[in-house]
């Protein structure tokens, strides 16, 4: 399958992004985006994952048996999520720490394994690449704008700077996880609002 670089980035950041059109990742979605500063990071790591392993699977794709593979490609995937894990806890503990469990939980993320199921195994390493860092950035975008209006809403602030005056009374249920659920709601409602009345 041959597919042009900015077709793989329209494809998986809008036509097919992985959290408001296939509904997948929404744990983290759910769990990390209370801050935008702990998002993001968890963004990087989500998207080199997704890019990194999607590469390795596309290399190994021809030297894999067929009955192992979905082992291989775990195998593969908590590789960088290890290296990822322990870089936060050398530089950044306090945000490894934040992040808690949730980045282990990358392995089992099913935007990483359906990349590099679906079409990893199909294409070539610098079209897999790409596709795994497409689906990593639209996961990227989402979480962030979520991450954005409970940081905002619930702390008064972004990436810590307080931007609001005293006066302002945070929103405490955007603190809490469920305020995610209704926030992602929101976005799909408006994407599917959109997409309908377009076509």
């Amino acid at each position: 399958m041959n597919e042009k670089a900015g077709n793989i980035f329209r494809r998986t950041i809008f036509f097919e992004n992985p959290v408001i059109v296939q509904i997948l990742g929404i744990c983290s979605t759910l769990a990390v985006t209370n801050k935008l500063l702990n998002t993001l990071i968890m963004c990087v790591g989500l998207t080199m994952t997704t890019s990194l392993s999607s590469l390795s699977v596309s290399l190994m794709r021809k030297a894999i048996p067929r009955k192992v593979r979905m082992i291989v490609e775990v195998f593969s995937i908590a590789f960088y999520v290890i290296i990822f894990d322990l870089f936060l806890k050398a530089y950044l503990p306090e945000i490894s720490v934040a992040l808690g469990p949730y980045v282990g939980l990358i392995i089992t993320n099913c935007i990483v394994m359906g990349r590099t199921e679906a079409y990893a195994l199909a294409n070539s390493p610098m079209m897999s690449f790409l596709d795994g860092l497409g689906s990593g950035l639209g996961y990227s975008l989402i979480l962030l704008i979520v991450a954005t209006i409970r940081e905002i809403l619930g702390f008064g602030s972004l990436f810590g700077f307080r931007i609001f005056g005293e006066n302002f009374v945070n929103w405490t249920i955007m603190v809490m996880p469920a305020s995610a659920f209704f926030v992602l709601a929101v976005i799909l409602w408006i994407f599917k609002a959109t997409t309908i009345k377009k076509r």
